[in-house]
């Protein structure tokens, strides 16, 4: 095997989330974990769902790279040493000024160099989310629900939601009449590929995205065709 060889993606579907967030809610009932006992575990995963951040990258944000009035993520020195600047959806945007206001009632982590998303009770209030915490929490989630893995891991993880943000954006530009290797690159881009290629290695890795891709070079042979008649 290869040093290039990346294992296949997991994807995540809606009645995964359904249930992702139904078992973080059981967990607080039962008390079973103080950081499911607020909104900041559901926002950081939505987080991640819906920009295909880096769990890395989400756990670093403060409270100035969060720019909630202009729907604006910026995301400093990253995997690859770059910064780079990432737009929200509206809907995001408002998940996510609920966790703030929330979190800031309990005058936590208000200022501006302050990490955004912190631990609310304990010890822990108001520092930053601990990483293995967080993945420590998602394991049990993931046992609670019965989730097996589909891809080459041995479990869905929580990077899998990245895998999600990008194999659906990709399937959804390949449903439509758009300028698709401009916007692969836009892709690369916003989700802080080293290079445009780590992007269209997703075509090759998702059975669907291979369909896709063969449809659309099948269109362009009979439309090469036609042509040439």
């Amino acid at each position: 095997m290869g040093s290039s060889y990346q294992p296949r993606p997991v994807e995540f579907y809606v009645s995964a989330w359904f249930y992702l967030f139904f078992g973080l809610l059981s967990l607080a009932i039962a008390g079973a974990c103080v950081y499911a006992l607020s909104q900041v575990l559901p926002a950081l995963f939505g987080l991640i769902a819906s920009t295909g951040m880096r769990i890395s990258e989400a756990l670093s944000l403060h409270n100035e790279d969060v720019d909630l009035k202009y729907g604006m993520l910026t995301i400093h020195q990253t995997k690859f040493g770059k910064s780079r600047q990432v737009p929200m959806h509206s809907s995001t945007v408002d998940a996510l000024r609920r966790y703030r206001w929330m979190r800031d009632l309990a005058s936590i982590s208000a200022q501006n160099d302050a990490p955004f998303f912190v631990g609310t009770r304990g010890r822990r209030q108001g520092r930053p989310l601990d990483a293995r915490q967080v993945h420590r929490v998602f394991a049990d989630l993931r046992e609670q629900l019965g989730w097996r893995n589909r891809g080459t891991h041995h479990a869905p993880r929580i990077h899998d939601l990245r895998h999600t943000f990008v194999v659906r954006r990709i399937v959804k530009w390949q449903a439509q009449d758009v300028d698709f290797d401009q916007a692969m690159l836009s892709l690369a881009t916003y989700v802080g590929h080293a290079m445009v290629t780590n992007t269209y290695w997703y075509l090759s890795a998702v059975p669907e995205l291979m369909a896709l891709a063969a449809c659309r070079f099948e269109s362009f042979m009979s439309q090469a065709e036609v042509e040439d008649a």
